[in-house]
């Protein structure tokens, strides 16, 4: 059913779901729709998948989920090698001096490291580096060749929408003819990205977060005064005025790139970050650039000599300024319209987590549109998507906006002297080094973050009165209250918890419970539910109840040690047919 044909015989079509945007977010959306059996349409304006590097890494939980969707395995075939480390290196230049080295695991070692722990506390899969310009192909060529419900439509993009209480309306237009039609769509998915029509459509604003009033309120006005005089006065460095100058290159020729050894990342305190997009030939240097600086007068080379400090053999590939935003939407969407991805949420890099958040909304959206076209959920359950995706992105935005807050606490310490021989030079190097050492790189590091968000205000969930445990940026704490991801394990027999829940609901079973009345409940709703028996001790301790019931996102709904007196309000509450009072945790 995948096309690119600029027209099919019908002026007005039908579709459940209509997904606009063609990034990873609308990609991923629609994945998560197909492999739930839900036909959809995607549009994307532009002709093809990005050139644009965007993002570089896909975190443990985002490839969890993409682990789910079968995919996993498909899309780290055009990643950075397994056997290749995830280490970031802070340098004066390229020509110069390390002044420290944060040290991560390969795939390959982080899988090792995964099965020996199995303690809960890690991801089922490791982290994957790959340039968005290589995933958003790999997604596009599985949907186009395996998900056969799903239509998918580039050079199509949205121009208008209008909703009522049975659908969408919507208008698309082709880019490279100009025609339009009309798409009347059951619900409307808008992974339209930072300048979203389906947004605007909504009339939805945005929060802003000022990054330099942030600065000067975290740091001090006075040390980042200081710092910028110094810049001005040692480098004629104009006061950064919010924009970064991106410079995507290929070189032949790793060795004056990778003087220090590999990394993926290579950053300074002068300000600059050098990304390692595959370990071989592609590059991507982000730098802020001051205020009045025309970045259309830029000579992208260089500029990159003199950040780097060394010239080589390099084509650039693309060169422009771009502003990182800390932004989020009023609301996620309404009725029969919803928002995921960067249509709802913006991130500066620092972190990763612009798409990683945006994959999280993906599935948690396409699980319960799935099932509202289905038939077995409540329209309501679309009010929980919000009250869970937006608190993360609150979080997430937090996060980003910490780590970024440490870069520039780095920046505004640099002294020119960094770069001198001799003793002075030596003993300021070793100054940086430990500052940099002491702020630490949490933003490679925050488990928390990634992985143990909790959906603490959802009305689909079964909340339990007890006090839930204090949030976390840097940790996770494995467990199984409602609301939160479970932990990854590998049971006695090697099999992955994970990989035994099915793709609906799925009830945990850890001892020899009559549940039956649930089973029974299900099928009157017509509520997809599997019971999956576990006799293993390590797992029962570490999923604290005899009954855990998982939903399709992978996040758990319900727990208790016996089946509670009616679960048919257990389900409906989870399906958002009863939302709203706290409910039994079931426990004897």
């Amino acid at each position: 059913m995948s096309s690119n044909a600029d027209a099919t015989e019908a002026e007005d079509e039908q579709v459940p779901v209509l997904v606009v945007g063609g990034g990873p977010v609308g990609l991923i959306l629609a994945l998560t729709l197909a492999h739930h059996g839900v036909a959809a349409m995607l549009v994307e304006r532009n002709p093809s998948t990005t050139t644009h590097p965007k993002m570089d890494i896909t975190n443990g939980r985002s490839m969890e989920l993409f682990r789910k969707l079968r995919v996993a395995e498909d899309v780290r075939k055009v990643a950075v090698p397994e056997d290749h480390p995830f280490d970031v290196s802070w340098v004066t230049k390229l020509s110069g001096w390390e002044l420290a080295r944060f040290r991560y695991p390969t795939v390959a070692e982080g899988r090792a490291l995964i099965r020996e722990r199995n303690d809960g506390t890690t991801t089922l899969e490791p982290p994957m580096r790959v340039s968005q310009a290589l995933l958003e192909p790999a997604l596009k060529e599985i949907l186009e060749t395996r998900a056969g419900v799903i239509d998918v439509r580039y050079r199509w993009g949205l121009e208008s929408f209008r909703q009522d209480d049975a659908g969408v309306d919507a208008v698309i237009r082709c880019s490279a003819t100009g025609r339009t039609r009309t798409v009347r769509a059951q619900f409307l998915a808008g992974c339209d990205g930072a300048g979203s029509i389906v947004r605007k459509g909504l009339g939805i604003d945005l929060d802003d977060i000022d990054l330099r009033r942030l600065a000067a309120r975290e740091l001090g006005l006075g040390r980042v005064v200081a710092a910028a005089v110094r810049a001005y006065r040692e480098e004629r460095e104009r006061p950064m005025d919010g924009r970064v100058y991106l410079i995507h290159f290929t070189s032949p020729d790793r060795r004056p790139l990778e003087r220090f050894g590999t990394a993926w990342h290579t950053q300074s305190p002068e300000g600059w970050t050098l990304i390692s997009q595959n370990d071989r030939d592609t590059w991507t240097l982000h730098m802020p650039i001051g205020q009045g600086v025309d970045a259309e007068a830029i000579d992208p080379k260089r500029f990159l000599f003199a950040r780097l400090g060394i010239e080589f053999d390099c084509d650039i590939v693309v060169a422009n300024a771009w502003r990182p935003r800390l932004s989020l939407a009023d609301s996620y969407g309404s009725g029969r319209v919803w928002l995921a991805g960067d249509s709802a949420h913006q991130v500066v890099p620092a972190g990763g987590y612009g798409m990683n958040t945006g994959v999280g909304d993906a599935v948690g959206l396409g699980w319960m549109l799935a099932a509202v076209v289905q038939g077995w959920a409540d329209p309501r359950l679309l009010h929980a998507y919000e009250a869970e995706r937006r608190p993360v992105a609150v979080r997430n935005r937090t996060a980003s906006a910490r780590h970024t807050l440490v870069r520039l606490a780095i920046k505004t310490g640099y002294r020119k002297r960094i770069h001198d021989e001799g003793w002075s030079g030596d003993r300021d190097r070793r100054r940086a080094g430990r500052e940099i050492l002491d702020l630490g790189n949490l933003e490679n590091e925050a488990d928390g973050i990634e992985y143990g968000y909790r959906y603490d205000n959802s009305p689909v969930i079964c909340h339990e009165r007890h006090p839930a445990p204090t949030d976390s940026m840097h940790t996770y704490l494995p467990g199984t209250l409602p609301g939160t991801r479970p932990p990854s394990l590998f049971l006695a027999d090697g099999q992955a918890v994970f990989d035994l829940f099915g793709r609906g609901f799925t009830l945990l079973r850890f001892d020899d419970s009559d549940v039956t009345a649930f089973v029974t409940a299900a099928a009157e709703r017509g509520l997809p539910l599997d019971v999956v028996d576990i006799r293993d001790e390590h797992a029962r301790i570490q999923y604290e109840r005899n009954l855990v019931l998982v939903r399709p996102d992978q996040h758990v709904a319900w727990r208790g040690d016996t089946v509670p007196d009616r679960p048919a309000d257990v389900l409906d509450r989870v399906r958002g047919a009863a939302p709203g009072a706290t409910l039994p945790n079931g426990r004897a």
